[in-house]
Parts: C-alpha cells; sequence; structure tokens
C-alpha cells in the first residue's frame, strides 16, 4: 500500500494570519456569546455537528442574515430526510446577497464583479451597476407575468448577464435553473421539461478553446421541446461580438404565431427600465433553484434547494473561505455545475468575485494563471486535473508571473493528488494556502476542505467543515476508527440539503420527500445520509477521499479507490490520463479481470518497457492485487460535462449494455469517447 501523505505539514499559517481569518473572528465571537473558549478548530466543529441548533443560530447572527420576518425555532425536526429549519423566517436570498449582511451594507461604488471571456475584454461591475441590472431585468420578467414560484431556465454561459439574471429571478421568488450552452438539446431538454419552466434566457453561441459554437438552432430544438414555455429571451453573446458590438441586441425575433414569445435580451431590459429594486419575502424553504445529478444513466435527479438554506450554508463557507473586503475570489466553472452557485454564493462576503467564460488551455495552461495576475486574484479555485496538467507540461506561474495577491488555491472535482500538492508549493508559490475540497451538487457545498486556521498536509482535505456531521461507517452501520476507510456519511441534518427532488411523488404534491429521495441518499443508512464516497479520517482531523465507493476495486477482498489507482499511473510521466475497471472475465464464472485505458502524452508508446513502469508504479503505490490485467489506450478519457471519470458506465458497456443505456451521451463533454468501448465489449462478446 502507499505510504500515503507526509507527517510534516507543508505549509502553517503564521499566528498574525490565523488572527486575522474570518474564522478566527467567528470563534471568537462564539465563544464569548456562549462563555466558553474553543481551544481550536476541532473543537469548534465538535460543537458545530453536537448542537446544532446552537451553532446555526450563531451563524445567523454573526453573519448578519436579512430577514423581514424572524424564525420561530431554528430546528423544529431533527430528522433525515424532512428536516423543517428556521420555521417562520422570511427572506430573499438576492437580497442578502445585494443589500449585505445586516450592517454591513454595499457601498455602490465598490467592486463586486470582474468578468472576462474568450469573446469579451476584462471589465468590472460594480455593487451600484450590479442592483441597476437586477432591477431592470427583474422588472422584464415581472412584465412578462413572471411570479413566485414560476420556473426560469437559462442556457447560458458564465458570464455577467447570467449572474444578474439568476439574482433577478431569486428577487421575484421565481425558481431558477440554468445550462451550459455546450450541453447538447437532448441533455437540456432532460433537465428543463422535468421542471416546466415558464421562460428561458438563451445566448446565440460561444467561444471556446479559439473556435465559435453557434448554438442559435440547438436553441430552437430545445424550446420545441418544452411545452410550458412562454417566453425566450435571446441574448446575442457570439454574434454581438462578431460584429464588434459586445452582446448589443439586434431587432426582437419575428413572433409569428409562434410559441413562445421572442424579445432580445435589451428588450427585456427595456421592459424593466426604472424599476426599482424590491426583494419578494419568501419562507426560509422556498425553492431558489434547481440543480441536477450529473445525469450519466437515466433523467438527471431535479434536485430543489431552498432560499434560506443555501443562504446559510454559503454565509457560513466564507468563512471556510476566508473572503474579506476586497478579496477577489475565482473558481473556474461553467454554468452546469454547482461550483457556478458556490461562485455566486461568495458574493455574501465583502469579497468581489471574477468570473472567465473560455477554455482553461486556451491558448496554453497559463491562461488562468495570467488571468489571476490581472486581476489580482486572492484565491483561485481550479480543478485538480488542471493543476496535474500545467505540472506535466512544465507551467512555471510562480516564475514567470507576479501572483503576490493570491493568498489560496483551492480544487475540487476530484480528490488532489500528493504530488499535485508538491508541485503547488515548489512552482508557484511556497507561502500560500492550498486547499481541497469534497462535497456534492446535492447540497451545493462541500463537506470537508480547507480551514484557515489548519496546516495543510500533503493529499489531505484539511478539516471536516462546520455544521457537517461526517463520517466514515463501515457497511453495517459502524463508525470506524481514524484511519479507516469507509463510506461517507452525514449523521445529522444540514440546512442547504435537498427540500425535495422535482416530481418525486404525486402530481401537484411537490415539497413532499419521495420514494427517489429516500433511495437516492437513505436506503443503506435509513436515516442517515450516504453520499456514495469512500472517506478515510485523519489524525490530524482531516480526511482522504478515495473515490466514489460504487466504483471501487475489490480484488480477492481488498478494496481500493479509483483516485489512488489513478494518482500512482499518473506518476508516470508519459500517462496524462487513466480510467480504471474490473469486468467479468472470459475465463471461471464469477471471476473478474481489471482493465486500465490510459491516454499517453503525444510520442509516447504503451511498449513492454512504459506497461511494466505503469504496473510497478501501481504494485508499489496500492497493492500487488490492483495491478491491471491489461492495459490498454485510447485517444481520450470520457468525462461527464462537469468533468467526472464515467467508471460505472464503461463498466456496463464492456459488459454489454448498449451505450446509449448505460450513459446519455448528452451529459458527456466527449461523446465520441465512448466508441472504443463500444468496440472493444463487440470484440469480447464475440
Amino acid at each position: 500500500m502507499s505510504s500515503g501523505p507526509t507527517h510534516q505539514p507543508l505549509w502553517t499559517p503564521p499566528e498574525t494570519w490565523r488572527e486575522q481569518t474570518s474564522m478566527a473572528r467567528f470563534m471568537r465571537w462564539a465563544g464569548e456569546r456562549r462563555g466558553r473558549a474553543f481551544a481550536g478548530y476541532d473543537e469548534l466543529w465538535r460543537w458545530s455537528v453536537d448542537e446544532l441548533e446552537d451553532f446555526w443560530a450563531a451563524i445567523w447572527e454573526f453573519c448578519g442574515v436579512r430577514a423581514s420576518r424572524p424564525h420561530e425555532r431554528v430546528l423544529g425536526a431533527r430528522r433525515m430526510p424532512g428536516a423543517r429549519w428556521f420555521e417562520g423566517a422570511e427572506l430573499n436570498y438576492a437580497e442578502n446577497l445585494l443589500l449585505g449582511p445586516v450592517g454591513r451594507e454595499r457601498a455602490s461604488e465598490g467592486v463586486a464583479v470582474v468578468h472576462c471571456s474568450e469573446l469579451r475584454e476584462l471589465r468590472e461591475l460594480t455593487w451600484g451597476e450590479l442592483a441597476d441590472e437586477v432591477a431592470a431585468i427583474a422588472g422584464g420578467l415581472r412584465a412578462l407575468g413572471v411570479g413566485p414560484g414560476d420556473r426560469v431556465v437559462a442556457y447560458m454561459p458564465n458570464i455577467a448577464e447570467t449572474l444578474v439574471a439568476l439574482l433577478a429571478v431569486a428577487s421575484i421568488g421565481a425558481i431558477w435553473s440554468s445550462a451550459a450552452p455546450e450541453f447538447g438539446a437532448r441533455s437540456v431538454v432532460d433537465r428543463f421539461a422535468q421542471i416546466e419552466p415558464k421562460a428561458m434566457l438563451a445566448v446565440d453561441g460561444y467561444r471556446h478553446g479559439g473556435s465559435d459554437f453557434d448554438r442559435t438552432a440547438v436553441v430552437d430544438a430545445i424550446a420545441a421541446q418544452l411545452p410550458t414555455l412562454e417566453h425566450l429571451v435571446l441574448l446575442p453573446y457570439l454574434s454581438g461580438a462578431r460584429a464588434g458590438r459586445d452582446g448589443e441586441s439586434p431587432p426582437d425575433a419575428r413572433n409569428g404565431a409562434a410559441t413562445p414569445t421572442r424579445l432580445s435580451w435589451a428588450r427585456l431590459r427595456e421592459l424593466g427600465e426604472g424599476a426599482p429594486l424590491r426583494f419578494e419575502q419568501v419562507a426560509f424553504d422556498h425553492p431558489l433553484w434547481v440543480l441536477y445529478s450529473s445525469g450519466t444513466t437515466g433523467l438527471p435527479k431535479a434536485i430543489v434547494h431552498g432560499h434560506g438554506g443555501i443562504a446559510l450554508e454559503q454565509y457560513k463557507k466564507g468563512l471556510h473561505l476566508d473572503l474579506r473586503e476586497g478579496d477577489r475570489m475565482f473558481w473556474f466553472t461553467t454554468t452546469g455545475w454547482m461550483m457556478w452557485n458556490f461562485l455566486v454564493g461568495c458574493l455574501l462576503s465583502e469579497a468581489a468575485i471574477v468570473l472567465y467564460d473560455g477554455s482553461p488551455a486556451h491558448p496554453d495552461l497559463g491562461v488562468l494563471w495570467r488571468l489571476a495576475q490581472r486581476t489580482r486574484m486572492t484565491c483561485m479555485g481550479v480543478s485538480p486535473g488542471l493543476l496535474a496538467s500545467c505540472e506535466k507540461a512544465g507551467v512555471e506561474p510562480g516564475r514567470d508571473l507576479d501572483l503576490s495577491a493570491l493568498r489560496a488555491i483551492g480544487a475540487t472535482g476530484s480528490p488532489l493528488s500528493p504530488e499535485s500538492f508538491r508541485w503547488v508549493y515548489g512552482h508557484v508559490k511556497g507561502d500560500l494556502w492550498l486547499f481541497s475540497t469534497s462535497g456534492g451538487t446535492d447540497v451545493c457545498t462541500a463537506f470537508v476542505g480547507g480551514c484557515p486556521l489548519l496546516p495543510v498536509y500533503e493529499g489531505e482535505l484539511q478539516c471536516r467543515a462546520l455544521g457537517c456531521a461526517v463520517a466514515a461507517w463501515d457497511e453495517h452501520g459502524r463508525e470506524l476508527s481514524v484511519g479507516e476507510v469507509g463510506e461517507l456519511v452525514i449523521t445529522e441534518p444540514m440546512p442547504s440539503m435537498p427540500l425535495f427532488l422535482w416530481g418525486d411523488g404525486a402530481p401537484g404534491q411537490e415539497g413532499r420527500v419521495g420514494e427517489r429521495l429516500r433511495e437516492s441518499y437513505f436506503a443503506m443508512f435509513p436515516g442517515v445520509w450516504r453520499h456514495g464516497d469512500w472517506i478515510r479520517i485523519t489524525p490530524h482531523g482531516g480526511a482522504v477521499i478515495s473515490g466514489r465507493s460504487d466504483s471501487t476495486i475489490n480484488r480477492q477482498g481488498v478494496r481500493m479507490g479509483t483516485a489512488e489507482i489513478y494518482r500512482a499511473a499518473a506518476a508516470v510521466d508519459e500517462v496524462l490520463d487513466a480510467l480504471v475497471v474490473d469486468v467479468p472475465s472470459g475465463g471461471r464464472e464469477g471471476e473478474l479481470e481489471m482493465l486500465m485505458f490510459v491516454v499517453l502524452r503525444e510520442g509516447a508508446e504503451l511498449d513492454e518497457r512504459l506497461a511494466g513502469e505503469i504496473r510497478r508504479r501501481i504494485r508499489e503505490d496500492c497493492s500487488p492485487r490492483h495491478v491491471p490485467n491489461e492495459l490498454i489506450t485510447i485517444p481520450e478519457i470520457p468525462r461527464t460535462l462537469s468533468g467526472k471519470v464515467l467508471e460505472v458506465p464503461v463498466k456496463r458497456i464492456l459488459m454489454g449494455v448498449a451505450p446509449e443505456q448505460a450513459a446519455s451521451v448528452d451529459s458527456l463533454a466527449n461523446p465520441r469517447s465512448l466508441e472504443p468501448f463500444v468496440a472493444l465489449a463487440a470484440a469480447r462478446a464475440r
């Protein structure tokens, strides 16, 4: 087995740093209010999960949640599913974000958003400008008849207009949902049709990796399959930029007798011009938005979150991210991933956010590092895959750029390898805070992640998040000891857990806990959330995530998460990416063979030497039992649009399941990547 992380921290926060953090201020404040002294983060976390009501009430007060009506109790029913949080409270998510916490009102001239893309130059949006835009778009939507509870969907990229639209929809009390414009029509319809939208906002196209993608035909195809759609708003993002107008809208598209009616973004804004900024006051659990599971098989789950639960969770995450006045917070994401919603929520703090629409590898892998320099970014969020690619490509951000403003780097989407930890400290900056996080779309947050009070250990996530009662359990529901790998479970409710899954239950009963929600999260351990990841709690109080528990490789009784195997393979210089599955062999019944598919660096060949080196690393770093039976080269690894490796669908294809049944092609970032597996399955069947 791998020796695991080193015992010496890669970075320890200086005392002056610790004292200035938002987390330290909260810890001192909470201790003073409750007549106790927290010795450190571990004691603070323990209090946050043992005394849920006291903790979340403290977050509400410390963070200054705006509410027009106070709550009657913090937690009316301490159960999962079906917990009832802050009953009686009325508030609005957009109001909290645009006006700021109680007692800390926004300065209208302060910068709220810094944004650019492959189509647009770098620009800033002040709090006053953002509020004016939200008021106009909300006024336009109200003029179209959009009201509380109506669904408004967006087929738009990570640009300022999408942020404005989300906040406008939330201010009305309508329900938001979005998909990135790289999604195919079928994938978008599978999502949006479930929630029966009244209006859709869309772009005509986008630019990615230097290439232009016209989406007008796709927009038409989506609209044609949404029978409840009454209004389609079009933003000429691609055509406007090509013509040098940067989003200036052409005349409204022809309506004729067609439904829905079509209008331009400019016309929508004109309809609401001069409208006051006002916020519909809604219940704490009033639906805010609908997010979706990746949908690799079957229809994606339509996950509904509430105004209050998301606001409270995102206020709390500001402590974990240590967001301060003057900060510039960035996470590379698209509007089809929960990290976009997470990034928007960072505006609940006193920081500005940075939006970028484009490829992280165009014109080269330095593009986001140069963006960090240009924007004076203080926290940069990226994928572990990008960091690994930068390492292998020899990118040197610390040598070539001025990253003096950069205080932290975050990573999520997959486990961050020890090698990437070392690369960041050796080639980016030696005195920054590097944190890895892991959570899910299901709760729109991280269960385990970063804490600015704690040291950084190679290969580890620093801590269990405040208010998240995370534990490692065995299959019998027993909590495991420190250092043992088990199922990641949440034993106490969280405010941002799903209110319900849309359509889960009888028609007209939205809001009731249905069977699909129970089966998704509570079937294995009734009353306890099972997330589907392998987790190990470390002696430092941190955690190591070792992949999905439903794609674990079990070899002769020894189970191992695929992330550990990928890490070993990636240590070989010629290997750029990998995927591993175990499938029934052609030999004795019940016998499995382990297949590893690798993407190699250009010019590399999977000869006997390279195959031997890959096997050696896996044998030494993982276990002799997890050395693959066969190594196969492929052009690319199949991934979802949010970057997740499709291990289970690939396994099903190799076991004879038709590809269209094994995976929803429109949910893939690279649909043609399945072709080698289909061909291999056919060959194995002969």
